[in-house]
C-alpha cells in the first residue's frame, strides 16, 4: 500500500489535482501497486478518487485582510490533519501551487518526518514575481522534489540548487482534439453568427467582489456598440451562481448566461471555442484561452490596503500578471491593475479584439508562440512517474 497525501486549494487546484490523481492511479496500476490518496482539495479530487479531508477550494484568498477570517478555518483544518496522519502514516506528500497553506504544511511535516518524500507540483511562480531583493525561497528547506511546469520554472529553483524536473504544463493534456466553433455554438445553443464574449471573473470570493463590477459594465457597455453580443459566464463555485446573476442584471446587461458551476469543468474548451472575446483576472485561465485562441484583456484588483502594503512593505514587484505575457516576456495580452481596472479601460482595450484587426492578428500570433514554451501532452503521466519513482526510492 502507497499512501499519499496530495494537498491543494482554490478551484484551480482541486482541477490539477483531480487530473494528477487520475494519473497517479494509473501509474500504480501499471506498477501493480495499492494506491490510497488523501486529499485537501475539492469535489474534482475526490470524484477522482481522494479520500477528502477537507475542501479547501473555497478558502483561496489573496490580500491580507481578505485572509482574516480564514485563521481559525486553517488552524482547526491543520489540528485535522495531524491527527488524521498519526493513525495513517504517510508515504509522500504531494504539494499543488496554495503557496502560503502548502508552505506552512511541508515545513511542518518535514519537521516532524525528516524522511518523507515531500513533491512540489506546480510551484508557486517565485520565478515571475518578487519580495525584496528575491534572493531567497521558503521551498528548498523542506522539498524533496520539484516537478516545474514552466522552463523558466525549473531554471530558477535549479540555480537554487534544488532537484527539479519540467514535465510541461497539465493544461496540454486538456486542450486537446478541440471543439470548432460552430459545434460549440449548436451545443451551446448561441446564434452561429452574433458575436461571443466570456466573462471570466472569479475562482476565490473576493475576486467576485473586486472584478465582477467593472467586468459586468464593460459587458454591458460592449453590448451598446455591439447589440447583438452574446455574453457567456462560467461560475468557478456552485456558490457563486446567484452572485453572478444579479451582477449581470444590476450592470444592465442583456440575457447574460450564468453556466452553472457543476457544467462549467465540462464546457470549458466548449465556452472557449464559441468565443470571440474574454474578458477576465489573471490565472491559469489566460492560458486556456491562449491555447484555443481567443483574445483577451487581462484584469486584477485587491483591497487598497493590501496593494499599499505589497508595494511599500513587502516591496512585491511582478513585470507582468498573466502568465501569458510572464512567458512571452512581452505585454501581449492587456493588463489593468487596480485603479486602471475600470469599465470604460477594458471596453478601450477591447473593441479593437473583437473583429479583424491588426491587434486580433498580432495577439493570435503571439500565441502561437506560446505554445513552444508550455511543452508536450502526457504532462499528468510524467508527473505521476517522477512522484512515484520518488516516494519509492
Amino acid at each position: 500500500m502507497v499512501r499519499l497525501l496530495i494537498s491543494t486549494g482554490e478551484v484551480s487546484g482541486d482541477l490539477q489535482g483531480s487530473l494528477l490523481i487520475r494519473a497517479l492511479r494509473f501509474e500504480a496500476d501499471r506498477r501493480g501497486l495499492e494506491l490510497e490518496v488523501l486529499g485537501l482539495g475539492g469535489p474534482r479530487m475526490e470524484a477522482a478518487g481522494a479520500v477528502l479531508i477537507a475542501d479547501t477550494a473555497p478558502m483561496g484568498v489573496i490580500g491580507l485582510w481578505e485572509a482574516v477570517p480564514l485563521i481559525l478555518p486553517t488552524l482547526w483544518l491543520q489540528a485535522r490533519v495531524d491527527g488524521l496522519l498519526k493513525d495513517r502514516p504517510l508515504d509522500g506528500l504531494v504539494l499543488i501551487d496554495y503557496v502560503g497553506a502548502n508552505v506552512r504544511l511541508g515545513t511542518r511535516l518535514r519537521r516532524q518526518r525528516p524522511a518523507l518524500p515531500i513533491i512540489y507540483y506546480i510551484a508557486p511562480q517565485e520565478w515571475a514575481w518578487r519580495f525584496g531583493d528575491g534572493s531567497t525561497t521558503s521551498l528548498l528547506g523542506f522539498t524533496d522534489k520539484i516537478l516545474a511546469i514552466f522552463p523558466a520554472e525549473a531554471e530558477f529553483y535549479a540555480a537554487r540548487g534544488a532537484d527539479v524536473s519540467w514535465v510541461g504544463h497539465p493544461l496540454l493534456d486538456s486542450f486537446q482534439n478541440l471543439p470548432d466553433r460552430a459545434s460549440a455554438r449548436r451545443q451551446l445553443g448561441l446564434d452561429p453568427k452574433a458575436p461571443v464574449l466570456l466573462l471570466l471573473p472569479a475562482s476565490r470570493p473576493q475576486e467576485l467582489r473586486y472584478l465582477m463590477p467593472p467586468l459586468a459594465q464593460a459587458a454591458a457597455l460592449l453590448q451598446q456598440s455591439h447589440p447583438d453580443l452574446q455574453v457567456l459566464l462560467p461560475a468557478g463555485l456552485a456558490q457563486f451562481e446567484a452572485h453572478l446573476a444579479v451582477a449581470l442584471e444590476k450592470a444592465g446587461v442583456r440575457h447574460g448566461r450564468v453556466i452553472p458551476a457543476a457544467e462549467a469543468d465540462v464546457l470549458k474548451t466548449t465556452l472557449c471555442a464559441a468565443a470571440d472575446l474574454a474578458l477576465g483576472k489573471s490565472g491559469t485561465v489566460n492560458l486556456e484561452l491562449a491555447l484555443q485562441g481567443v483574445p483577451q484583456v487581462v484584469g486584477y484588483r485587491v483591497s487598497r490596503l493590501t496593494a499599499w502594503v505589497a508595494r511599500h512593505v513587502l516591496r512585491f514587484q511582478v513585470d507582468h500578471i498573466s502568465p501569458v505575457n510572464l512567458l512571452l516576456k512581452q505585454r501581449l495580452v492587456p493588463e489593468l491593475l487596480q485603479d486602471e481596472l475600470t469599465a470604460e479601460a477594458l471596453v478601450e482595450m477591447a473593441i479593437p479584439l473583437l473583429t479583424a484587426t491588426p491587434e486580433r492578428h498580432a495577439m493570435l500570433e503571439g500565441y502561437e508562440r506560446l505554445r513552444a514554451t508550455l511543452g508536450a501532452p502526457g504532462v499528468t503521466e510524467r508527473a505521476a512517474k517522477a512522484i512515484f519513482d520518488q516516494v519509492l526510492g
